[in-house]
């Protein structure tokens, strides 16, 4: 937990923060947490079917290690030989599915606030 969010998580802050700080290194985070949430994302399937091996947990915390080091670039080497290809080869259908996603949202949202000024009017109007 420390090693994957807190720290890095305030390395960022700094460099948020470092008015001096190049456009290199905030790329650098932006792609990190691109990651992380792709690790943290996938983690949840992969625990629950190979959590047994030996040495699981030791590998996701070398990994993570691996991402944020600075002399191993490992997240600049992930980010570009493998998520921003497949990301960029899938972009326009994810981005359909999310405004998809976005129509179904508003519509439920607008449905339930309906239903609960409905119920909320007739409650009152009991109450009387």
């Amino acid at each position: 937990m420390f090693l994957g969010y807190v720290y890095p998580a305030y390395e960022c802050f700094k460099s948020i923060e470092n008015r001096k700080t190049d456009a290199e290194e905030q790329t650098f985070w932006c792609q990190y947490w691109v990651l992380i949430a792709v690790v943290t994302f996938v983690e949840r399937i992969t625990d629950t079917l190979i959590s047994w091996l030996p040495m699981y947990n030791e590998a996701k915390l070398a990994f993570i290690v691996y991402l944020w080091y600075p002399k191993t670039k490992g997240t600049n080497y992930i980010y570009t030989t493998f998520l921003k290809p497949f990301v960029t080869s899938y972009e326009p259908e994810i981005d359909r599915r999310l405004g998809e996603l976005r129509g179904q949202a508003k519509d439920l949202t607008y449905l339930l606030w309906q239903r609960a000024s409905l119920f909320a009017q007739s409650k009152f109007f009991e109450l009387l």
